[in-house]
């Protein structure tokens, strides 16, 4: 398991809308709250700019994260981020705790790999068409992988993978799948070619229209 990244913040006393515009504004940075683990909610102030630094790693969406706060580290993970509907930019940050002994819920990316190696990419001219990019997984925090390799390359023209497939670390599972047989949805698959035809098909029928010798 990485590093864990960290974050420095302080508890944030003035509450508000009015509150976290100065607070953005005027001192470059940004309101956030810590909740969960059993202790009561607690409102804080991060750095943007260091904020901004770690959101940077792809494991900060969904690794567990030290949040220093009064140099007591917490151990939570991101449970969501408000962004300005126009710019983008980072307006609010929900932490939540987690225990070691109590499984989290969180999204991990999806890393597809061997996908220059794809069969039906190679040999039969389809594309590759990501249904997903991150899944949302449960495990204890000891287990918590920082991705899920998918490997596609033996995918042909027309198959797929699904969650159902997917090779998962021990003591990890997809959240979807404890709901029922039905949320088994795609995860990749190969898309034929335009036209419907896999490369050789031409050459096939060409060869089946030929006069004898």
């Amino acid at each position: 398991m990485p590093q864990p990244i960290e974050l420095n913040a302080s508890p944030r006393q003035a509450l508000g809308t009015g509150a976290s515009r100065r607070l953005r504004r005027l001192h470059d940075n940004l309101p956030g709250i810590i909740y969960g683990g059993g202790a009561k909610p607690q409102p804080v102030t991060l750095n943007a700019k260091e904020l901004g630094k770690a959101m940077q790693q792809e494991a900060f969406y969904s690794q567990i994260l030290n949040v220093v706060v009064d140099g007591q580290a917490q151990k939570a993970v991101v449970r969501n981020l408000q962004r300005h509907p126009v710019n983008e930019k980072v307006l609010h940050v929900d932490f939540l705790r987690v225990s070691a002994d109590k499984p989290v819920h969180t999204h991990v990316p999806l890393h597809f790999v061997n996908e220059g190696k794809c069969v039906g990419v190679r040999n039969g001219g389809g594309t590759l068409s990501h249904n997903l990019v991150d899944v949302e997984i449960s495990c204890l925090p000891a287990q918590l992988p920082e991705f899920i390799q998918v490997d596609v390359a033996s995918l042909e023209v027309g198959q797929a993978l699904h969650l159902s497939d997917l090779v998962l670390p021990e003591e990890v599972a997809l959240v979807a799948l404890t709901h029922g047989e039905d949320r088994d949805i795609t995860v990749v698959s190969v898309q034929p070619p335009r036209g419907g035809q896999a490369k050789g098909d031409d050459e096939s029928e060409a060869g089946d229209g030929a006069p004898a010798p």
